[in-house]
């Protein structure tokens, strides 16, 4: 799979490290069920395999991050049978755990809680829908995480949510009440910090890809060398690149991304 292979301790086989443990936050790609926002203009085939590409790139990243600070790499799951699909597509380096619940918070939670009984120091927990998120964010996180001190470290996403959510120990509180899939999870989950009295460091903005709008904000720093941030360096994307390679050579959809500067780097 191409795998950057880590020099940091594997989370799967080592409970007592004191590594910060990052989990992505992902579902198994099923057509019908998965990234369906980018229906269309994308069949549910194509969303699903997106998804599929996602996983994969931001595995990558977070090993990667690994041989540049104590990182302990999860794929935080579900449903829970879908165990086969991500042992299939995540590098061995990165340990699975079950996290399947019927609302966003109690998932982010148990994940969180599965992290700090393996004995890391820090948890974080990231999405799976930025394939291009920068490594040095990763890092950052890290850092931030082993300074003395409770904190909160929280990536704001371009839609008012967030991308990637660290704590140094379990604050259910802070993922209580949050009206999910709206403009206003960052500011919410801001305001449950203040009430704990936990600092929060910002990381910069970045975007989630769950709609056609983010999906040519994608390409577009794919294929045109505009990133998000110009003074943040994206992540590679290999399998996403490819993928999106492959999408932009079928004219139809092409001309249905109606994206210039997509159009003449794919011609």
């Amino acid at each position: 799979m191409g795998v950057v292979m880590r020099s940091a301790v594997l989370g799967s086989d080592n409970p007592s490290v004191s590594a910060c443990g990052i989990a992505v936050m992902a579902k198994a790609s099923v057509p019908g069920r998965t990234k369906t926002r980018l229906v269309p203009p994308l069949t549910f085939d194509q969303a699903a395999q997106c998804n599929t590409a996602f996983l994969r790139d931001i595995a990558d990243n977070i090993l990667a991050a690994s041989t540049e600070a104590s990182i302990a790499g999860y794929i935080a799951y579900g449903p829970p049978d879908a165990r086969s699909f991500f042992e299939e597509h995540v590098p061995r380096e990165i340990a699975l755990i079950e996290a399947s619940y019927p609302s966003l918070g109690d998932c982010l939670d148990q994940a969180i809680a599965q992290l700090l009984a393996r004995g890391h120091g820090a948890a974080v927990v990231v999405n799976c829908d930025s394939p291009t998120l920068p490594r040095s964010l990763l890092i950052q996180t890290t850092e931030l995480l082993g300074r003395p001190g409770e904190r909160v470290v929280l990536g704001p996403a371009l839609d008012g949510g967030y991308y990637l959510l660290g704590v140094k120990a379990r604050h259910p509180r802070l993922l209580e009440n949050i009206a999910w899939s709206t403009e206003r999870v960052a500011q919410q989950t801001l305001e449950r910090a203040a009430e704990l009295r936990l600092p929060v460091h910002m990381l910069p903005t970045w975007y989630d890809v769950d709609d056609l709008a983010t999906l040519k904000m994608l390409l577009c720093e794919l294929f045109e060398g505009q990133p998000f941030a110009p003074r943040l360096s994206p992540a590679r994307a290999h399998y996403t690149r490819a993928f999106m390679r492959s999408l932009l050579a079928i004219p139809d959809l092409k001309e249905r991304l109606v994206l210039h500067t997509v159009r003449r780097a794919a011609g």
